[in-house]
């Protein structure tokens, strides 16, 4: 390591790469590589779209500005930086999104063969990450909170016995937070995986605030986790597909880094990276006070829906001490099967005949992302327009589903479902067959189907009632999803 990395290591009000852009721009260089628009000159409708001095720093890697694919200079002290605010003994930085993070913390910890044991509620990524390896799921499926109809947290318990059952398992992966805010005790699961010599990897797509915040959930790194993907440009502000993949001490840095260059593109964004360098600094400086206040928000934002009645802005209370071993005080999520509306339909309304665009909807609930740029105000237009809605068009809630959990029956690895020969039928025929690819709702993007599950009828009820409700369904090659790619063989194997 250089010493001028070594000096600048815990320095952060330091945002190397965007500095280093800062004078690049200042010597106005004249470009004879890519990328093609020359700054911006070839490509006037774009620069008046985004603005000058956005696209004079969409350059190409060079000396002064180095190399994702190998950082040595500027990247490599932003990585530091990061590793550094995050408490991590390594980080990268990541243009592919949290998805790409995702998939290298996989591919690092796994090859063909080897099982990982994982909750069934991850974001398709994980599931992506085995199609691309080879690895084999090991699914501990979660409980589920039977009111709200969500998925919870892995219980300890369940883990333990999950790796007594497969002591060959070489890495426990846990989403910290799910999508609705809720944690399992990662101290614990980190321990126990330890123990038997595996690696525990997070998803914290939705945990950037908890290396930042105070009274938050326990992070990845400070769990002692040995890896974590953190979506920066969710509660961390960077922009779209901007990510950092962390890493703890026994993880082989260099390792990774091909992990990731398997993948990665070898055109960095530097709009993503200097995002990403200008908002670790932003939260290291000052993230502790912003996400108190984006806290203080949040509590009045849930006290306001539940004083309308009829919706359940649900936080803290639900913490158990196991299957809902923290909670995430920032999350605002609601659930609205009460006034007889779907959270699509809710979320579809808020959108169309209010102007506010939140998260998503689901069957029984709604999200709405709080972040270091909500404002009160903003808040108070949310449960105006909420109250408006139950007012307005609340009906009978008898008949409508509840469940968005349903665990799933797995006979074949993904990798072996998705390269299987498959023929193709009209989804509402396909019950008893295996699947051979995924059907899931958009956001939260957690697979109803992954390949190699098994199509059952309560799987095809709930895509169909979705469908009616509105859910943005992706997935199959069908783009109308009324036909689904089964195996063309069933495997007599089960997972």
């Amino acid at each position: 390591m250089s010493q001028s990395i070594l000096k600048n290591k815990s320095d952060q009000t330091k945002a190397p790469i965007y500095e280093a852009l800062e004078q690049f721009r200042n010597r106005r260089v004249v470009p004879f590589d890519v990328p093609g628009h020359k700054r911006g000159r070839g490509n006037p409708e774009l620069t008046a779209f985004l603005g000058e001095q956005c696209v004079s720093i969409d350059v190409n890697s060079m000396k002064p500005l180095d190399n994702l694919c190998h950082p040595i200079s500027v990247i490599r002290e932003a990585e530091e930086l990061a590793a550094d605010a995050f408490g991590a003994a390594h980080a990268f930085l990541m243009v592919g999104g949290t998805t790409s993070a995702v998939q290298s913390m996989v591919l690092t910890a796994c090859k063909r063969g080897d099982e990982i044991i994982l909750p069934r509620n991850v974001h398709r990524s994980v599931i992506n990450a085995l199609v691309l390896c080879g690895a084999v799921p090991v699914y501990v499926n979660p409980e589920v909170d039977h009111r709200l109809g969500i998925s919870l947290g892995m219980r300890l318990e369940q883990v333990e016995r999950a790796i007594k059952e497969h002591p060959n398992a070489v890495a426990v992966l846990v989403n910290n937070p799910t999508y609705y805010g809720i944690c399992s005790d990662l101290r614990g699961i980190v321990k126990l995986a330890h123990e038997h010599n595996m690696l525990c990897l997070a998803d914290e797509a939705h945990g950037t605030h908890f290396y930042f915040g105070k009274d938050l959930p326990v992070s990845a790194m400070e769990a002692g986790a040995d890896m974590a993907s953190v979506s920066m440009h969710k509660s961390g502000g960077s922009l779209t597909q901007s990510s950092f993949l962390l890493a703890g001490p026994n993880i082989n840095e260099g390792y990774v880094r091909q992990i990731i260059n398997l993948t990665q593109t070898t055109s960095g964004s530097y709009l993503l990276m200097s995002s990403l360098d200008i908002s670790r600094r932003n939260l290291a400086l000052r993230g502790e006070k912003v996400f108190e206040q984006v806290r203080k928000i949040a509590e009045y934002a849930r006290t306001e829906i539940n004083s309308i009645g009829g919706y359940y802005a649900f936080g803290q209370e639900l913490i158990n001490g196991d299957s809902i071993y923290d909670f995430d005080p920032i999350k605002l999520s609601v659930h609205t099967l009460d006034i007889g509306l779907a959270g699509i339909e809710v979320y579809d309304m808020l959108r169309d005949d209010y102007d506010i665009q939140i998260e998503f909807g689901d069957i029984g609930n709604i999200l709405a992302y709080l972040s270091i740029g909500d404002r009160t105000q903003e808040i108070e237009r949310l449960v105006s327009a909420l109250a408006e809605i139950r007012r307005c068009c609340q009906r009978d809630k008898t008949g409508m589903l509840t469940q968005e959990y349903i665990p799933p029956q797995v006979v074949a690895s993904p990798q072996e479902a998705f390269y299987a020969p498959k023929e193709s039928r009209p989804i509402m025929e396909t019950e008893g067959m295996v699947c051979s690819e995924f059907v899931m709702c958009y956001p939260p993007g957690i697979p109803i189907l992954a390949p190699g599950e098994k199509i059952t009828k309560d799987i095809l009820e709930y895509i169909r009632y979705a469908k009616e409700k509105g859910c943005s369904m992706t997935g199959p090659e069908d783009p109308e999803i009324e036909h689904l790619n089964v195996l063309a063989e069933v495997t007599n194997k089960t997972y």
